[in-house]
């Protein structure tokens, strides 16, 4: 093309929209949620797909820097994903004002150092959960950021399984009537250790690490009751330590001091009554890993990651209990599948998306610091409530 060569100005419809990149500290991507959730599904995925479109036809991209102990382990995992930043040392990341967004994915004794000093640096800080180990520590972390006037975001992935969303759009439309209660089924088995290896890391079983499944399930459940039925007021806890016998990643014997399954009875606002088991010491005999069953009086829902299926008040049996006689009816042909309407991203990318749109646009963001404290409180208030055989009151939490 000479240098006299004219072209014709491009239509304004075809003119490429603005892109912004944001720059994102990534801390503990060598785990198993942090690199497959978080930066696989969710971050990565968003960088190749070119970004994400605002209301206003704006763009937003994304620009990792993973941060970790092992530099080895960061290279690795840079060199195979194309990403270009890495560094062990998380005080200079947080120095650096390219980044803008500090993403915690640490153990949770790790993790609330590390987001006070991200909040003394004034970043966005967008954090697994529990934010804490304790509700004390967790509210203080609020306040910090509040104070700090910090955006913050707790990862909330439960509310955006396919089945729960299908359950959100039954409780909106009216289909329950008045809702009454509310089961949750949770759990599998997890291998010892001994002759087959366990799947899941042997710090899930020790106390003094921060292991145990009410602080790891309790803080999801109290997010998915409150955002779908009510706020937790009360909840009475039986925790158990049924195999007490482990073996470690390395083959060596280790006695578990915390529990491995959960017996949890949740008082609702309004009523509901929800009770939920949590467990790694059971076989699963169910449609998927996790099933919530919720009764109404117009209705009934069974839902799971992904499944649906209903029972109107004028599609209900009327069984009679007789014990003389097999009953040979049919229950489960009495449920319909929910259609799958809507294309459903995976969950942890889906409420990135969400995260980056409103901290871009300035927007308030309700799942904070503040709601994941009120996860940590229910996970305190149920080891309280084992400990002392009793029902544990939830006052409420504010800063």
């Amino acid at each position: 093309m000479s240098e006299t060569t004219t072209l014709s100005p491009a239509p304004e419809t075809a003119t490429a929209p603005q892109v912004r990149e944001i720059g994102i500290i990534m801390n503990g991507v060598s785990g198993r949620m942090g690199y497959r959730q978080h930066l696989v599904r969710s971050i990565l995925a968003i960088r190749d797909q070119g970004g994400i479109e605002l209301p206003d036809g704006t763009k937003v991209t994304v620009k990792p820097l993973l941060v970790g102990r092992s530099e080895a382990k960061l290279a690795d995992l840079a060199a195979k994903h194309g990403i270009e930043d890495y560094t062990t040392d998380l005080d200079a990341a947080l120095a650096d004002p390219r980044w803008e967004i500090y993403a915690d994915f640490l153990v949770t004794k790790a993790r609330a150092s590390a987001l006070r000093k991200a909040i003394a640096a004034g970043k966005t800080i967008y954090t697994e959960k529990p934010t804490a180990e304790s509700v004390d520590e967790a509210l203080e972390l609020a306040k910090l950021a509040a104070e700090a006037g910090v955006k913050t975001g707790v990862v909330h992935d439960k509310l955006y399984l396919p089945g729960l969303q299908k359950l959100k759009r039954l409780i909106d439309s009216g289909f329950f009537g008045r809702i009454l209660s509310v089961r949750g089924e949770f759990g599998y088995w997890v291998f010892e250790g001994d002759w087959q290896p366990a799947q899941r890391p042997s710090w899930n079983y020790r106390a003094e690490d921060g292991g145990g499944i009410i602080v790891d399930m309790f803080p999801h459940w109290n997010y998915v009751l409150e955002n779908l039925f009510g706020d937790v007021k009360t909840v009475y806890a039986q925790a158990a330590v049924h195999i007490a016998d482990r073996w470690d990643e390395n083959g060596e014997h280790y006695t578990a001091t915390a529990e491995d399954a959960a017996y949890g009875v949740f008082e609702l606002e309004g009523g509901i009554v929800a009770q939920i088991n949590s467990s790694w010491t059971v076989r699963v005999n169910r449609d998927e890993l996790v099933e919530f069953h919720v009764d109404g009086t117009h209705g009934s829902a069974v839902v799971g990651l992904f499944g649906a299926k209903i029972q109107p008040r004028n599609a209900t049996p009327k069984p009679v209990w007789n014990p003389d006689l097999e009953d040979t009816h049919d229950y489960d042909a009495d449920w319909q599948n929910v259609p799958t309407n809507d294309v459903f991203l995976n969950g942890f990318r889906q409420q990135w998306e969400e995260f980056l749109t409103s901290y871009v646009t300035e927007t308030p963001y309700e799942f904070d610091l503040l709601a994941g404290a009120r996860g940590v409180q229910l996970a305190e208030a149920g080891l309280q409530s084992s400990r002392e055989g009793r029902k544990v009151e939830l006052p409420a939490l504010s800063i």
